[in-house]
């Protein structure tokens, strides 16, 4: 799941941005694929998997950090006579990793639980599909930021889209609490998501790479005591598959993810980054069908259309405000 870039990446064309948000895209869908397979073989649960990820991911940034502050201090020392970036605000920049922070807590911990509940399909297509909308409401009632025509059909699209996954899905793969906690896990993406627009709205500015490391250690101290509770360590009838998965949930679909989507969010706007992200819910019901055995009804494919189409609609919005706004920039 996306969180908003702030810095660009010099010298990134678009085409590779494009890529790497593809490949952002398909390895968040991968996410909870491997959690439903640690379901299967271990007893471990998803606040103790949503620990464990964060702090994997954690580890694996800290590391990215600091191969790039060796490359920077090499850089630094060739052309002592550089400039550098100034540091964000002390007390924004805290408001920035501490709220990052508690809602990818929410919105990790409540997304695993969504997969266990519900299965990997809908899980991840209720998520995906209703965070834009809930981005969208809340945008509306904090920033006064207007939905249009289009963005209220796409709205009452993806709320139409989430009655027919609820009311008519098959109860063996559609139960209401994990729609219940799908939809938790998109108030979390979507508060990340306002709080990162609000920010930069009143001009801030922070490295992306570090603010999500630091986010990411916020996480791990939040879910910390409830994951205790549930067992950190699980039974498992496949210990070695198990390390493999969790290994693998650290760096693909968190560190490698989250650090291409961040170079090609930064060169690419953001209707279009939406669209693709789309890639996620889409490899994640392939997976679920094609791996898992998961069965998706007449109903679940309905509802799984209506929310993607919001989405898009709210991405073909966003792009045609954006391009009214820098019309009426322009002096006649």
């Amino acid at each position: 799941m996306s969180i908003s870039a702030s810095s660009a990446v010099p010298g990134l064309s678009v085409g590779r941005s494009l890529f790497y948000l593809v490949v952002a895209g398909v390895a968040w869908g991968t996410a909870g694929a491997a959690a439903a397979l640690v379901y299967r073989v271990s007893d471990i649960g998803p606040l103790s998997l949503s620990f464990w990820r964060c702090v994997g991911g954690l580890v694996l940034l800290l590391g990215a950090l600091a191969l790039r502050r060796g490359r920077a201090a090499a850089a630094a020392a060739a052309t002592p006579g550089a400039l550098t970036a100034g540091a964000e605000p002390r007390r924004r920049w805290l408001i920035r990793v501490l709220g990052t922070g508690v809602g990818l807590a929410v919105f990790q911990s409540a997304y695993f639980a969504a997969v266990e509940e519900t299965g990997l399909a809908v899980g991840t297509v209720v998520t995906l599909g209703a965070g834009p909308v809930v981005i969208a409401l809340g945008a509306r009632v904090t920033m006064g930021e207007r939905l249009g025509g289009s963005g209220l059909i796409a709205v009452v699209g993806a709320l139409a889209g989430l009655a027919v996954l609820v009311l008519g899905g098959d109860g063996a793969t559609v139960r209401p609490v994990g729609i219940a906690y799908a939809v938790l896990a998109a108030a979390g993406y979507a508060a990340i998501t306002l709080l990162t627009r609000r920010l930069g709205r009143d001009g801030g500015q922070a490295d992306s790479l570090t603010t999500t490391a630091w986010a990411f250690a916020v996480a791990a101290l939040c879910v910390l005591p409830l994951a205790a509770g549930e067992g950190l360590l699980p039974h498992m009838a496949e210990p070695a598959q198990v390390l493999w998965l969790l290994l693998y949930v650290a760096a693909v679909p968190t560190a490698l993810a989250y650090a291409l989507y961040f170079a090609g969010a930064a060169v690419v706007r953001s209707a279009t980054v939406s669209v693709i992200m789309l890639l996620e819910p889409v490899s994640a019901a392939v997976i679920a069908v094609g791996l898992l055995g998961e069965q998706l009804t007449a109903a679940t494919v309905v509802g799984t259309l209506l929310l993607l189409a919001a989405v898009v609609g709210l991405a073909t919005a966003e792009a045609r405000l954006a391009s009214d706004r820098r019309k009426a920039a322009v002096p006649a």
